[in-house]
């Protein structure tokens, strides 16, 4: 019976160590160097160094349609293996960015200029939301449906974003149930609608 009891605890703190490494794999690997480069022999400070954000320095007239402008490792290479990336958000007057949620990390936004609606449903369907102003933080939880909303209709509002990841993934909600081939059935029976309004919908993001 002690050998029974004794192999149980064994088996039970096998299973919780793998949960816990798990949990500990969840976000961007540790790495075993400074930092990760093509060619450790040519590198310098311009390595380090992205210039992209410089056109909304010189930028003349607002973009008529929401933008983002990002540096995550795809448009910075340095940032692989730093857990850290950044977007600017620019939404013209009444404009919105559509439900999405970023698979790979949590996502810190602060409002530089104009108002916000924004919000994130949790895993019990319950919605947060919250009106900002100019000044104001709010922080999008990991993986978690969230949106962003210029109500205004007169004024422009931009935005600075933040993830834990270098490369923390966006999957919009739109795009992914309706620009992807998903059969019409399927959606229309997920939506309880039928083929004819799902078809108009794809027809309206083509």
């Amino acid at each position: 019976m002690a050998s029974r009891v004794s192999t149980m605890k064994l088996l039970s703190l096998v299973l919780s160590s793998f949960v816990i490494v798990q949990i500990a794999l969840a976000g961007d690997p540790d790495i075993l160097s400074d930092f990760l480069v093509p060619n450790q022999n040519n590198v310098d400070g311009s390595f380090f160094t992205y210039t992209g954000m410089r056109v909304l320095v010189n930028q003349s007239t607002f973009p008529a349609n929401f933008t983002i402008l990002k540096a995550s490792m795809v448009e910075f290479p340095a940032l692989n293996g730093q857990s850290v990336s950044y977007a600017v958000l620019q939404y013209p007057a009444s404009s919105l960015n559509p439900p999405h949620t970023h698979p790979r990390a949590a996502e810190l936004l602060f409002l530089v200029d104009g108002s916000l609606e924004v919000g994130f449903v949790d895993t019990t369907n319950k919605l947060f939301t919250q009106s900002l102003q100019a000044g104001d933080m709010f922080i999008f939880p990991k993986g978690l449906v969230h949106y962003q909303y210029n109500a205004d209709p007169n004024k422009p509002a931009i935005a600075i974003s933040s993830f834990g990841s270098a490369n923390a993934g966006t999957v919009s909600l739109p795009k992914t149930l309706f620009a992807t081939n998903i059969d019409d059935t399927i959606l229309a029976k997920s939506f309880k609608t039928d083929v004819s309004t799902i078809q108009a919908i794809k027809a309206g993001l083509a």
